[in-house]
């Protein structure tokens, strides 16, 4: 592996990703001008691999490709540029559109998911380019607008362009690292299907006063039902929702208690006096390896003497091994529907957007190259192979259409407040990134971990030298 680039200063990086930053592309509810000002942002910094934005049906995706590299491996670059909403601004102690420093983070929506980690990679493309002349592989990219509503249109413009996109393997720069301090790869996502319980009662809102215990009340209706959903240990009593869920093997269980893990500390990172979840498991194995049903929130009437004609739960399910969405999204509605109770009508509406959890082989050579490239940027501190407890709807995309498994190699880090206030990025994380990412490009396209085109992009082998 040849030596380091030249990278570009701290500061004259931080002015550029503060633009990045600036532009409000919230994919849950900004206006179509706004996103494909993003997009074309981003499109520019891919000039060197003639960045454009192509439309789809919803926002656009950003697509580029360096082809120089003859005989060499070819990789998809994938990101997303759209943010998640910022939720309570008076939560946020700064404007959650401008990239502030403080000591050594930087905050705004979006910085870590994902504008931070996709911003690195293009800065190192750049860099290669400029001092080298061209990448050390074939690289294409993939950065989409829609991931955080569940890339709905990602999958037939996938489909459709499968011949463009072929490739050896997917990088992901979604995808946070485990914790700060302690170098990760990410060998499993979860997956997702999301869904809304409608409970309705009279024809409008009643007079809590006039009307009070006469009629069902949607709001308590859907509180039993939701209250119904797991029993008294955190186990779910949805018939079948467990399905396809393998029992942990007393192997596994073994790698994961050896994982250094303080639960008095993480549960005193989130305030909460102690940790709850299903009943013969340790919160690691229920965070890594169980699947969770969870209620995201209710929407029903407020601080006023009336009685709502409707009430909506929102419900949340993440997936593990070989659950099935479409039968986990069955279940649940059910199980719902058929414990309606008296007086009032109940409807189930699953979200379109539905997902199948990954996983990617410890063995795989794509996994020993990213060891190796993190471990020349963090050495003697050993490489944990963790797992995503979130959802990366492409990953599964990605390997039923091209046929290409997904690196995760994100330098965003599961604490700095992802979906939430206040979200920021540790600096240092910047230049660490495009270090560790300049290694794996490197040693998948020459070594020990190289990775062998063997006739059509899309198939990977692992090369021994």
């Amino acid at each position: 592996m040849s030596g380091s680039l030249e990278l570009p200063s701290l500061s004259s990086l931080l002015p550029e990703l503060a633009e990045y930053v600036a532009l409000p592309s919230i994919s849950r509810s900004a206006d179509p001008d706004t996103m494909r000002a993003t997009a074309s942002w981003v499109a520019a910094q891919l000039a060197f691999a003639d960045g454009r934005v192509v439309e789809t049906d919803g926002f656009p995706v950003v697509r580029g490709e360096w082809m120089g590299a003859a005989g060499a491996p070819t990789i998809l670059v994938y990101g997303h540029y759209d943010v998640q909403p910022t939720g309570d601004l008076a939560e946020w102690s700064t404007d959650p559109f401008e990239l502030v420093v403080d000591g050594d983070v930087a905050r705004g929506r979006g910085v870590t998911d994902d504008k931070g980690p996709v911003f690195l990679v293009l800065k190192l493309a750049q860099a290669f380019v400029a001092h080298e002349g061209g990448l050390p592989l074939n690289v294409k990219f993939v950065i989409e607008g829609e991931e955080e509503i569940g890339s709905p249109n990602l999958p037939r413009y996938v489909r459709e362009h499968a011949d463009e996109l072929a490739c050896d393997l997917v990088i992901s720069a979604d995808g946070a690292q485990w914790r700060p301090g302690e170098p990760s790869v990410s060998i499993a996502s979860k997956g997702l299907v999301g869904l809304d319980v409608v409970v309705t009662g009279a024809l409008g809102d009643l007079h809590s006063g006039r009307f009070g215990g006469t009629v069902a009340n949607p709001v308590h209706a859907l509180s039993t039902l939701l209250a119904g959903l797991h029993d008294a240990d955190g186990r779910v009593t949805v018939d079948g929702f467990y399905d396809g869920v393998a029992e942990l093997s007393p192997a596994r269980r073994a790698e994961i208690a050896a994982v250094p893990f303080d639960e008095a500390a993480y549960a005193g990172g989130l305030g909460v006096p102690e940790l709850f979840g299903e009943k013969g498991f340790t919160t690691l194995e229920r965070l890594w390896e169980r699947p969770t049903l969870e209620i995201t929130g209710i929407t029903a009437g407020g601080k006023y003497s009336v009685i709502p004609h409707v009430a909506t739960g929102h419900i949340a399910s993440r997936l593990v091994g070989a659950q099935d969405p479409e039968h986990v999204a069955s279940a649940i509605a059910q199980h719902l529907l058929a414990r309606a109770p008296l007086g009032v009508e109940v409807e189930v509406r699953v979200d379109d957007a539905r997902v199948s959890a990954y996983r990617i082989d410890p063995g795989h050579p794509a996994i020993r190259a990213a060891s190796a490239a993190l471990e020349t940027v963090y050495p003697g501190e050993g490489v944990l192979l963790a797992v995503i407890a979130g959802t990366l709807p492409a990953t599964t995309l990605f390997e039923d259409v091209l046929g290409a498994k997904t690196l995760f190699f994100s330098f965003s880090t599961s604490d700095e407040n992802l979906h939430a206030p206040n979200e920021y990025l540790r600096l240092p994380r910047i230049h660490e990134g495009m270090r560790a990412w300049e290694a794996l490009w490197r040693l998948l396209a020459d070594g020990e971990h190289r990775l062998a085109p063997v006739g059509t992009a899309g198939t990977t082998a692992a090369v021994t030298e």
